[in-house]
């Protein structure tokens, strides 16, 4: 591709030198060009791109888009002015990688929790269904069998577009994708088509970036409004945030809910820790899943399969077949006769969600010890609120260290019994060490409890100072397990 035909993707100021040079790549990261390369130079939170364009050259880039030019222009490179590069970079990327959401239908899902629920079991059924299909979430990325490490919840637009271009190219027909706020925001999806989106819901989150609720509303609400109108909108009626998102849509709304009546309406008529006996639309199914959460989850799988073409007969078939999502609602039975659940769960709303959970399976028949810790250098006044919940729905509560980043692990834990009071300080104890705050909560329960462990649910590492070291909650329970044999 030439430099004149990626330029046909954005509006264009200015232009110094030829634009009839091929191709090779395209980034935003310096380090990360070579001989041949396009540099876009992206304002970000962290840095600012454009301080970087003489690195870029040194390393290799024929041709440089950018918001504001270099007092030294070198030689041989051509310039390119844009009025905001964070906004061309996604459309230069979808260009270059010729277009792939025109080859296959991509789907996103957004809302503060259940998008990797969501996308994970869309991406299972479509491929029980027979189709070669690609995912884009927090876990991991996969182009149909093959899976891809990943880093962000949403990649940066020009590894988003090379991962569906590959996805494209391998003959995906689908592709199910988590949309973060923070990928609305910063413009990472620009340039890309939806054959659909989803709702899921909205509670407290990223307020480190987004500052207001009301801020992470409107990055939620902007992907919406971006649905072309031969897209569907699925959005949760049971969240009162549902009909604001799509509000100001073009494309097809559609609603679920538990609760009103709508197009995909469902009812849990027996729950365990087994699964769950549900009713959707008129139709009883048996599912594999546990808590109300997570039928709302499912009636939103159920919703989009429908939507995208699927017989409602066929979706219920193969959503009873459907297993959990690593590290979401994971539970493992102790040969003492305890159940310990490991939980991505680290907001207010999502230990909600979880704990009530237990609480209802259990009926009163158990106590319910959690482990909770709050990640570093993110949304502080989260912490206290986290360990409010905590305690006014455990019977015990394990205070103990989650990522702590940048931060020591003890000024977080300090941060989170802030928000105690003195009753709920007695069932409290604070363990820095993670590892051995969840095995005193296996030592403490006894057959009939409920252990969650919450936080980090999938992850396998703790970050401590930019350093991932391993660390598995699910291994550290297993290797408790054993010791109680």
């Amino acid at each position: 591709m030439t430099i004149a035909e990626i330029l046909k993707a954005i509006r264009v100021e200015n232009i110094v030198g030829t634009t009839d040079r091929e191709l090779k790549g395209i980034h935003m990261d310096s380090r990360l060009i070579r001989e041949g390369y396009l540099f876009v130079a992206v304002k970000g939170t962290q840095a600012d791109g454009h301080a970087y364009i003489g690195k870029a050259i040194d390393n290799g880039a024929t041709a440089v888009v950018c918001e504001d030019l270099p007092e030294v222009l070198a030689e041989g490179v051509t310039y390119v002015q844009t009025g905001d590069t964070e906004e061309a970079v996604g459309k230069l990327a979808t260009a270059f990688y010729g277009d792939p959401t025109s080859k296959l239908d991509l789907v996103g899902v957004t809302g503060t929790n259940g998008k990797t629920t969501i996308a994970t079991l869309l991406y299972n059924m479509f491929r029980q269904f027979g189709y070669k299909v690609g995912l884009i979430s927090t876990v991991c990325n996969y182009i149909d069998g093959e899976a891809i490490p990943t880093d962000h919840t949403t990649p940066d637009p020009i590894t988003l577009n090379q991962l569906l271009g590959r996805m494209a190219d391998e003959g995906c027909k689908y592709a199910f994708m988590e949309v973060s706020s923070h990928a609305v925001a910063q413009k990472r999806i620009g340039g890309l088509r939806f054959a659909g989106g989803i709702f899921t819901n909205l509670t407290r989150d990223h307020l480190d970036y987004h500052k207001t609720v009301e801020n992470y509303l409107k990055a939620k609400k902007a992907f919406f409004d971006g649905l072309p109108k031969d897209a569907f909108a699925l959005t949760n009626a049971d969240d009162k945030n549902g009909p604001v998102m799509v509000q100001n849509t073009r494309a097809k709304v559609a609603s679920y809910s538990l609760r009103t009546l709508c197009e995909f309406k469902g009812k849990v008529l027996e729950d365990g820790f087994e699964g769950m006996l549900m009713d959707i639309n008129n139709k009883e199914v048996n599912v594999q899943f546990i808590g109300r959460f997570n039928a709302s989850n499912l009636l939103a799988v159920y919703g989009a399969a429908c939507l995208l073409g699927k017989r409602p007969d066929d979706v219920l078939l193969i959503l009873s077949t459907l297993r959990p999502v690593n590290g979401r609602f994971d539970a493992l039975r102790s040969p003492k006769g305890y159940t310990a659940i490991v939980d991505y769960a680290h907001t207010p709303d999502a230990l909600v969600n979880v704990l009530s959970t237990i609480q209802e399976v259990l009926r009163g028949q158990g106590r319910i010890i959690t482990v909770v810790g709050a990640g570093g250098n993110r949304d502080k006044g989260k912490r206290p609120i986290m360990a409010q919940e905590s305690a006014r729905l455990s019977d015990k509560v394990i205070i103990t260290s989650d990522n702590p980043r940048f931060e020591e692990p003890q000024d977080i834990i300090n941060d989170m019994l802030a928000g105690l009071g003195k009753e709920e300080l007695r069932k409290t104890l604070s363990i820095v060490d993670r590892r051995e705050a969840i095995r005193t909560a296996c030592m403490m329960a006894e057959a009939g409890d409920v252990i969650l462990v919450a936080g980090k649910g999938h992850e396998d590492y703790q970050d401590v100072k930019g350093v991932k070291h391993h660390f598995d909650d699910k291994e550290v329970i297993r290797e408790q397990f054993e010791n109680e044999k």
